[in-house]
């Protein structure tokens, strides 16, 4: 398999099989950073959640009411904030490399689409 990079307005993600350490990578247009696969995983597992999780609430709030889900696992802290049709995302990696980054509203449905693509979770 080969190297994967996809891109779009305000995201990018990858995954580099071949790579020794580092196979994945998310960013925007400004920042990125490599992640291990463990923790392009959990990116991926957690991304989906919160965006299942945002859908299920779109029947059960109001149409101007925002709210914020979080989602964490021992590699990584994630959070959507916005309406359930529309929302930021933001994340922290809890390993030592200490990292954090954020996608606008914009961004996020194309970065949702590609992490359900990129590779088999």
């Amino acid at each position: 398999m080969e190297r994967v990079i996809k891109s779009g307005s305000g995201w990018r993600i990858g995954w580099n099989p071949s790579a020794p350490e580092f196979k994945g990578l998310v960013g925007t247009d400004d920042w990125a950073i490599e992640l291990t696969e463990a923790e392009l995983n959990d990116f991926c597992r957690l991304l989906l959640q919160l965006a299942d999780t945002m859908r299920q609430l779109i029947s059960e709030l109001m149409d101007e009411e925002k709210i914020a889900c979080e989602a964490e696992s021992d590699l990584l802290w994630m959070e959507v904030e916005g309406y359930p049709h529309a929302y930021s995302l933001r994340f922290i990696l809890n390993t030592n490399r200490c990292a954090e980054g954020q996608w606008n509203t914009a961004a996020v449905p194309g970065l949702l689409q590609a992490a359900g693509m990129l590779k088999v979770f």
